[in-house]
């Protein structure tokens, strides 16, 4: 009847990694950041667990005696995003990355892409930001039916079309061309992304049918074995879409921290046994991208109120683990994601007290932890990166 609960603050980074330079990110340090940016973050609930104790931040400070254990964890694979942040805390480490674009695609891409699709052209072409590139381009896109396709900085390529202009089948057709036939070898990125919105000129929005084609891990995942091993698997937010469903057996989306954070209650409150995988995303995307100091700062407070609920409806021998994926400060001229160590908090109910368990040499600690937790064997366990820190729970049970 084991339980587990992984949740991602997307983006919620806690400093630059050894190698941040490298990326274009010295300085990052999110969480850090923001706190000074807004005076001082008041999160004592996190503050309680040892949120403070893993880096300064201002308004948190480290407590004697945290509630979970607490550490940093160092990210070894090749990038900055999302996808090889989740498969690497579910124990894949990527080492080749995946294609970036910072100049737009190749005509090569383009003419295939115009080709195949039948669309007749496209618009943009450019690293972007989604909402900036629709407002600007929604009207010449809505004359021309031509549609807009976009990257960043990250392994992406996405393609944005108005509902009324290109019907929803057909840019998810699109999407699957670009992403089966086109972004593969050399040109492989990490996502195709459908972002279709509605409305009018000055007006334009972005709309919840926004579609995922995702490239699948090259192996298994912590998902796949727990399947392997008829344990329940069950996401929350955008985490089936990382891991291109694969290992997942039920999942729930969301639109925002708030609805994720329902849910993630809801669950700890109704499900009997399994492992649940929550990414909340707005961190990230509403105001990580968007330089927004003070939003990322209500949302870290908004998480924080409902983390009393969360652990006083936890059972005996349940683990919680709350970590990120990357960093994304909001204090830097960059709207991108930034290179940064993920910040780690981890309770099994019942344990007496927490306490540093240093700088972890990778995020897919976190997925031995979760195997170990569910008796998965070592043998299995060693066809996954990482080194389990389940061991430092059975000191204190």
């Amino acid at each position: 009847m084991k339980r587990c609960f992984l949740v991602v603050l997307d983006g919620v980074g806690v400093g630059e990694l050894p190698d941040a330079d490298a990326y274009g990110d010295s300085g990052s340090a999110t969480l850090p950041n923001v706190a000074e940016a807004v005076g001082g973050l008041s999160l004592p609930n996190l503050q309680k667990l040892g949120l403070g104790n893993i880096a300064p931040v201002r308004g948190v400070p480290p407590v004697d005696n945290p509630d979970a254990f607490f550490g940093k964890l160092t990210e070894q694979s090749a990038g900055k995003d999302s996808t090889t942040g989740h498969w690497e805390i579910a124990g894949l480490i990527t080492k080749k990355p995946f294609a970036l674009y910072p100049e737009g695609f190749p005509d090569t891409i383009v003419e295939e892409f115009i080709n195949r699709t039948g669309c007749g052209g496209i618009l943009g072409n450019v690293p972007a930001s989604g909402t900036e590139i629709i407002s600007r381009l929604g009207k010449k896109h809505m004359e021309t039916r031509y549609p807009i396709v976009y990257t960043s900085a990250d392994p992406v390529f996405q393609v944005a079309a108005h509902e009324q202009v290109v019907p929803l089948e057909r840019l998810y057709e699109w999407c699957e061309i670009a992403r089966n036939k086109i972004m593969i070898d050399e040109h492989t990125v990490s996502r195709v992304i459908a972002r279709p919105f509605v409305g009018e000129p000055g007006a334009f929005e972005r709309t919840a049918n926004r579609k995922d084609f995702s490239f699948e891990p090259p192996r298994k995942t912590l998902l796949d074995h727990l399947i392997d091993h008829n344990i329940f698997t069950m996401t929350i937010g955008k985490v089936d879409n990382l891991f291109a469903g694969r290992g997942i057996q039920e999942y729930i989306h969301t639109k925002s921290n708030t609805i994720g954070i329902k849910k993630l209650i809801d669950t700890v409150k109704n499900l009997d046994k399994g492992f649940v995988f929550t990414n909340l995303v707005d961190f990230d995307q509403e105001y990580g991208h968007r330089n927004d100091s003070k939003g990322f700062a209500r949302a870290l407070e908004e998480f924080d109120k409902a983390v009393p609920e969360i652990t006083g409806t936890m059972r005996d021998d349940d683990l919680l683990i709350l970590t990120s994926d990357h960093g994304n400060d909001p204090t830097t001229p960059s709207t991108d994601h930034s290179r940064e160590y993920a910040f780690l908090l981890a309770s099994l109910k019942g344990m007496a007290e927490g306490r540093d368990v240093g700088v972890r040499s990778t995020f897919a600690d976190i997925a031995q932890t979760c195997a170990e937790h569910f008796s998965i064997s070592s043998e299995v366990r060693s066809q996954m990166d990482g080194t389990s820190f389940y061991n430092v729970f059975q000191k204190v049970v």
